[in-house]
């Protein structure tokens, strides 16, 4: 009889229905979503990582971009970036570091400008940090240049009520000469230069410590085709003047640096690029009765700047 009632127990009963719920289950969910919107799927993990990486990137500030920060390494290089008045944000500082003369100074500038940060860092992190460079217990950190747009620096010159006086360059690296030129430009009142976004020298700290601090105050313009941002400038009636060994014309007989004008200094080796050297309205050269062959960037712009300067003067 006890067997009888297991049995009887292991009957199923009376079960609530439903309501109708497998039966929906089997009409289907639509349509398959493509592999992007699938969790899961190889496809919508590349398509998040995407969307994280633009969340992350800042976005640029100034309508002619923004350079990337750079490092000052070592114990000489950084109090003489400190002393030429380059922009730093922070000053990183070995723990447990011999203080000599050299650290002093630095501690001492960092102080005396405001601004910078002072932070005290293990070695192994300052390692990290400069890629094993010989950093002597001294790094220091230049925030990113904030370049403006070509069309800022003509705009700016006819707003204060003057002819554009700017300088152009192609094809120059050395950060240093275009330091050099952008402390010529300042020093014969001109109103900026324009440099390319590739393949060409940005405003390092080696740049600003050529300008001497000029380029506190002496905007530089970034371009990403320097062909279209003079062919703008032709637009805008502005001159286009290129340096060239074997000009059509020599620079004291040319009389557009009279009136707003762009000046194309290209590199010492190469001289202008074949279509930056189309787009210009002259190509004129500088007389060298010594017979030198050619000019550095920064020379041969302080020489064209001074004949625009006097003309104008």
């Amino acid at each position: 009889m006890a067997t009888n009632n297991r049995r009887m127990s292991g009957k199923k009963g009376a079960q609530v229905g439903s309501g109708g719920q497998r039966r929906k289950g089997l009409e289907g969910k639509g349509p398959t979503p493509p592999a992007e919107m699938r969790k899961g799927h190889k496809k919508n993990r590349i398509a998040g990582a995407k969307a994280k990486q633009a969340v992350r990137r800042p976005a640029p500030r100034g309508r002619g971009g923004k350079s990337s920060s750079e490092l000052v390494v070592g114990r000489n290089p950084v109090v003489e970036a400190l002393r030429e008045g380059v922009p730093a944000s922070t000053l990183y500082v070995q723990q447990f570091i011999d203080n000599d003369e050299r650290v002093r100074e630095a501690l001492q500038l960092a102080a005396e400008r405001g601004g910078i940060n002072l932070m005290e860092a293990p070695r192994p992190e300052l390692d990290r940090m400069t890629n094993g460079l010989n950093h002597q217990g001294l790094v220091l950190q230049v925030p990113p240049y904030e370049y403006a747009h070509p069309e800022d620096l003509a705009n700016a010159a006819y707003d204060d009520g003057e002819d554009p006086l700017i300088v152009a360059l192609d094809g120059v690296t050395d950060p240093r000469n275009l330091g050099a030129v952008v402390r010529s430009v300042s020093a014969f009142g001109g109103h900026g230069v324009v440099v390319p976004e590739r393949r060409a020298a940005g405003m390092t700290a080696g740049a600003w410590k050529t300008s001497a601090g000029t380029a506190a105050r002496t905007p530089v313009a970034r371009a990403t085709n320097l062909t279209r941002a003079l062919e703008s400038y032709k637009k805008a009636g502005i001159v286009v003047v290129g340096l060239a060994a074997d000009g059509e014309h020599e620079i004291g007989e040319l009389e557009a640096l009279d009136g707003p004008v762009v000046i194309v200094v290209g590199s010492e080796g190469k001289g202008l690029s074949r279509l930056v050297g189309e787009t210009c309205d002259f190509r004129v050269r500088i007389p060298m009765p010594g017979g030198a062959e050619s000019l550095n960037a920064g020379v041969a712009a302080g020489i064209v700047l001074y004949e625009a300067a006097r003309r104008r003067g």
